[in-house]
């Protein structure tokens, strides 16, 4: 199952490191269609901290670096489960901006921006799923549950055998005042 997974990500992470580049490079083209999102969420970025740059170009390349980087790391398998979450972050101002089909008045141009809502809204759901993919190996709720629950199990054999121990030494006690010395 190692191939097809890793090959799942290779592919999954094409688009994102091939967009993520490009819109680096280029952040120009994709700032009006950026620019209603980038206004609702200046604000929270500035509660957050106020030095932080909010204009619509920075915030596409900090978009743009951060699928680059999220789609590299998906594709070399490194912190895969990191990397699509975070991927599957940024889908959603790059589709609530790019892709508002349902502002659109032009049949042509709302049948486009539906077809991409809906490729990428495929690829969110492909995200989740490789943040979910543990790899055949147990995930970390599992994990936790299983320690906590040998842990208890462990406890539960140490109260046992003192108690048995307990019993035990009371017994001794009690044959060696009845035997006179």
């Amino acid at each position: 199952m190692k191939p097809v997974r890793s090959l799942a990500r290779v592919m999954l992470s094409g688009i994102f490191v091939v967009s993520g580049a490009r819109n680096l490079r280029n952040p120009g083209r994709l700032v009006p269609a950026a620019q209603p999102i980038a206004d609702k969420v200046t604000p929270l970025i500035q509660n957050l901290n106020p030095r932080i740059p909010t204009d619509t170009a920075t915030l596409v390349r900090a978009n743009s670096a951060t699928q680059l980087i999220g789609g590299l790391m998906l594709a070399t398998g490194k912190f895969t489960r990191p990397a699509a979450l975070v991927l599957a972050a940024t889908l959603v101002p790059t589709t609530a901006g790019g892709h508002p089909f349902w502002n659109n008045d032009d049949p042509a141009a709302r049948n486009n921006n539906q077809i991409h809502f809906l490729k990428n809204l495929g690829l969110f759901g492909g995200l989740l799923l490789a943040a979910a993919d543990t790899e055949g190996k147990p995930g970390l709720r599992w994990r936790t549950g299983h320690r906590i629950n040998h842990s208890r199990r462990s406890v539960q054999r140490a109260v046992r055998t003192a108690r048995r121990e307990a019993k035990i030494a009371v017994r001794s006690a009690a044959t060696a005042r009845r035997i006179p010395g």
